[in-house]
């Protein structure tokens, strides 16, 4: 079977009384005196009329200049010259100005900020301590995040992800304050990337409540919790909205370049950045719609991050809680994809046509006493269909097992062997 394990930018006027000669008043005659007066009278006129036209005009700068006055005003005050004076409501006490600055908040957003404090205390930090030799000291290979979901008898409660503290020699949460305590793993799933730990309850004053991911629509509000980039950053929170719902992402977990498993999950565009995995999703009322899980990590990429639903979330995290493990259904094999088997292989091997098969799963091995081998499926055999659905690679088996079966159901498997196609019951253990 080796050859089975080889195979992402101013016209300015004259004021006053006109200068015109007259020869007559040149010459001091009678005449010229008693034709004098009616001059006088016109000039007195005259000035008088100039006297009114200064009062108007005075009164029309003052006006103007009043007017000017007010508009240049206006538009600092517009502006921000002139700062706006806001009216807040009165608190006695003076010597916190944060505190009257906060009074002025809507009521909504006071009990978003009440909410807020309340769901944050129950989102925690968690390291991941591992030993590297014999000759240096433990140290935190990793950190992430975790949310305090139950207190029962003396421990509390905490769900992270199984990337945060996978290959750990000891496990670390760290408190609001600071504080580290010791925590104890009791479970781990590497398929749906979760985790429980728990640690004396005597460090929990807050538990986070559980809300319902099954019922969100696009467009809704949602807050990460967690600490990015370590505790310099703890606590930190980011809002967004829900930006798609049963997303499906297939997972490589054993990095071996083959997609294992395919997760359904809730994108959001609020920020999630290394260190917020394990931690809060939650909605516009405080509850945890979703654990955050990982991010699209491309340069051209800015605002997807998803998180695993709480209500797909829920019957694992219980049983790790109670059991350490999640108790699925299993065959009983080991498989390659047919994909990767070679062409001549398939033909010299299998004793099969390419054209008539071209995907399906070859087992390398069968495990004794298993459900496989109690059906009589053997090494070699080519499993195309069980119980009618189509199984083309390891992740559909998988996929199928997982999510359509239980243990102690029967199947039927349709396989090749020996270029003779045949079908099988299997009635399914757990693993």
């Amino acid at each position: 079977m080796d050859e089975f394990n080889n195979i992402k930018d101013n016209e300015k006027e004259s004021d006053g009384i006109s200068e015109e000669t007259n020869e007559q008043t040149a010459q001091p005659n009678s005449a010229n005196l008693t034709q004098a007066e009616p001059l006088v009278e016109e000039k007195a006129v005259e000035k008088t009329i100039v006297k009114k036209q200064s009062v108007v005009s005075l009164w029309l700068s003052g006006l103007v200049g009043g007017l000017t006055v007010a508009v240049i005003g206006f538009l600092l005050l517009f502006n921000g010259v002139i700062p706006f004076q806001n009216e807040t409501i009165p608190n006695n006490d003076t010597s916190n100005p944060t505190s009257s600055l906060i009074q002025t908040a809507t009521t909504e957003d006071d009990g978003a900020t009440d909410m807020l404090s309340d769901v944050g205390e129950a989102v925690v930090g968690v390291a991941n301590i591992q030993n590297q030799s014999l000759w240096t000291e433990s140290n935190d290979a990793g950190s992430g995040s975790g949310v305090v979901y139950k207190v029962e008898d003396d421990r509390a409660y905490v769900v992270t992800n199984h990337h945060v503290i996978d290959g750990a020699n000891s496990i670390e949460v760290i408190l609001a304050d600071g504080e580290r305590v010791e925590a104890q793993l009791h479970g781990s799933d590497e398929l749906t990337d979760l985790a429980v730990l728990s640690i004396d309850k005597e460090h929990v004053s807050t538990v986070a409540t559980f809300g319902s991911s099954d019922d969100l629509v696009v467009g809704e509000t949602a807050i990460a919790i967690g600490n990015p980039l370590g505790e310099e950053f703890a606590g930190t929170v980011t809002k967004g909205i829900i930006s798609g719902v049963n997303r499906s992402l297939t997972v490589d977990s054993n990095q071996d370049g083959q997609a294992d498993w395919t997760v359904d999950v809730l994108q959001t565009d609020a920020a999630i950045n290394p260190g917020n995995s394990g931690g809060a999703l939650i909605n516009s009322q405080g509850e945890v719609i979703g654990i955050n899980s990982m991010k699209i990590a491309l340069e051209s990429v800015e605002g997807i991050g998803f998180a695993i639903p709480i209500d797909e979330a829920q019957p694992i995290i219980d049983q790790l809680e109670t059991e350490g493990e999640v108790n699925r259904p299993f065959i009983g094999i080991s498989a390659v994809d047919f994909s990767t088997v070679p062409t001549e292989h398939v033909t010299q091997t299998l004793n099969l046509d390419p054209n008539e098969v071209s995907s399906g799963i070859v087992i390398a091995e069968v495990h004794p006493s298993s459900s496989a081998a109690e059906a009589g499926l053997e090494t070699y055999d080519v499993i195309t269909d069980i119980d009618g659905t189509a199984i083309t690679n390891m992740m559909d088996l998988r996929q199928y097992l997982y999510q359509e079966t239980s243990i102690g159901d029967t199947i039927t498997v349709t396989f090749y062997r020996d270029g003779t196609q045949s079908t099988v019951d299997v009635t399914l253990q757990g693993e």
